[in-house]
């Protein structure tokens, strides 16, 4: 079992609890951070991913690295420079992690990447997605696909003439009241302002931040896991659906109309297949070829958990 685990976005909502988790399982973690922030119990290292600097030692020191760093997909419209920070985020970083693992004498012999399900596409509508459907072409497909192609030459890395172990993780929607769309979307049912989006039959495939943490780790420990799994939970919800059951653990009542599309469309521009778009995506490689159990399977008990 690796000692030490090198995160990178450690700072984000996923990797503060990542971290937490691993620490409380015996783990020594350490961060890459561009801003100069830590946390408990983590060694911080310095990195800056426009100009190519990272501190050596971080590598050197790991023994196994998970790649959370990007710019958030829903932090802001889709402008040309800020599609061009989401894309360059994610290949750049990986880049400049697979260089520094080339040039720096360490013993990382596992590299456990974030990717997300919007690699098949960011509206499936209903047709089931599972590890081997085809790669969307929209512009979340493109980000995903270059990606996990960033992830490739890490893959062709060897210690002692074995290849390094990659595994990329495609995330749903992450639920966690530390940031992402939750928050989003209980605020406005808190106020009795809360509305199903659009048609609300858009299915959105969910998971609790604390599975998906769970996922990562048994990514870094199980010698079998690799490629691509996605990191769903096996209870995809339509929009609505969702709604409703926050309203139901909220004790909160649905009193507006559904919210229509075009409004989306007009707030947020090429933005709304965020909101918009169908993803059933299924977990058929964590179902059918590792040991790993939820322990939040169903979307109710996930919101009672994260939200009483």
């Amino acid at each position: 079992m690796p000692q030490t685990v090198l995160i990178t976005g450690a700072t984000g909502s996923i990797g503060r609890r990542l971290a937490q988790l691993l620490i409380e399982k015996g783990y020594a973690v350490s961060i890459l951070s561009s801003s100069g922030k830590s946390l408990p119990g983590a060694k911080a290292y310095q990195w800056n991913i426009e100009t190519g600097q990272i501190d050596p030692q971080a590598v050197a020191t790991a023994d196994a690295v998970i790649h959370l760093a990007g710019a958030g997909i829903a932090d802001g419209r889709w402008s040309d420079t800020r599609k061009r920070e989401i894309l360059e985020s994610r290949t750049q970083s990986t880049a400049l992690l697979a260089k520094t693992l080339r040039e720096t004498p360490n013993r990382v012999r596992v590299f456990v990447s974030s990717s997300a399900i919007g690699y098949y596409g960011g509206d499936t509508g209903d047709r089931p997605m599972t590890e081997t459907s085809p790669a969307g072409s929209d512009f979340l497909a493109q980000v995903t696909r270059a990606w996990e192609r960033s992830v490739e030459a890490i893959a062709a890395l060897k210690k002692d003439g074995v290849p390094v172990r990659t595994v990329r993780i495609r995330t749903g929607v992450v639920l966690t009241m530390a940031g992402g769309a939750l928050p989003k979307l209980v605020q406005p049912i808190k106020l009795g302002a809360g509305a199903p989006i659009g048609s609300g039959q858009q299915y959105i495939s969910w998971i609790h931040v604390d599975d998906v943490c769970r996922m990562f780790i048994q990514a870094v420990e199980t010698e079998s896991w690799h490629g691509a799994y996605n990191g769903v939970a096996p209870d995809p919800v339509t929009n609505e659906g969702l709604t409703r059951e926050i309203a139901h653990v909220l004790n909160r009542p649905l009193l507006l109309p559904k919210i229509p599309a075009f409004a989306i469309k007009l707030a947020f521009g090429e933005l709304a297949v965020t909101v918009l778009g169908s993803s059933l995506v299924l977990n058929k490689r964590i179902a059918h070829e590792t040991t790993f159990g939820y322990r939040f399977p169903k979307i109710r008990e996930a919101l009672e958990d994260l939200l009483k």
